[in-house]
């Protein structure tokens, strides 16, 4: 129990250190992490990215998403299926057109063309708060915790956060599985054996 109420009041500092930074801090950090992911080779690599739409206090992935369309990657986010609880990965070609607002304020869209699990090479994953080992924590209803636990799912999985989200450990239930990489304005972290070494 002391672990679930540690987890509420982490989240709640965080959501207040989010809330806190002005719109141009965001901006610029937001471009800088966005461009770390885009020069590392994992990005490189991949063929079928998979990006989620941002919230207002989280990094803005709309300057990853222009960068794969011009180097001729597929860009999927997830649709959320309510009822089940579960992100089907549908393709997308504007951040624009064709968006709906569903559920807390999440921005997906009205359609698209579904990816298989096992097509996508790279997963770039929201959250609060993250450890400097790996874990994340979300906003509590467990989609990305299901998403990438999936048997299908092989690619790489990338945490996206600004620095001030870097939090010393986070409580670590039974079934959180830990990211392979996390990206923030400072740095990239490689925690899992399949990321691509970096000389």
């Amino acid at each position: 129990m002391n672990d679930m109420k540690s987890k509420a009041a982490v989240r709640r500092q965080l959501r207040e250190t989010l809330e806190a930074m002005g719109e141009a801090d965001r901006h610029q950090k937001s471009v800088t992490a966005c461009g770390l992911i885009a020069a590392s080779p994992e990005f490189a690599a991949a063929r079928v990215v998979m990006l989620f739409l941002s919230a207002p206090t989280e990094v803005d992935t709309a300057p990853l998403a222009l960068r794969c369309w011009q180097h001729n990657k597929t860009v999927v986010v997830p649709k959320v299926s309510w009822d089940q609880r579960r992100m089907l990965p549908v393709e997308i070609t504007s951040l624009q057109a064709n968006m709906t607002t569903t559920g807390p304020g999440v921005r997906e869209p009205i359609a698209g063309k579904p990816i298989p699990l096992n097509f996508i090479d790279l997963v770039i994953v929201p959250g609060l708060g993250f450890t400097a080992t790996g874990y994340r924590i979300g906003r509590g209803m467990g989609f990305y915790d299901r998403f990438l636990a999936q048997p299908e799912f092989i690619g790489v999985s990338c945490g996206l956060a600004f620095e001030e989200q870097i939090v010393e450990q986070v409580p670590v239930l039974d079934h959180d599985v830990p990211l392979s990489m996390l990206a923030t304005d400072r740095a990239i972290r490689r925690f899992a054996s399949h990321c691509i070494e970096t000389k």
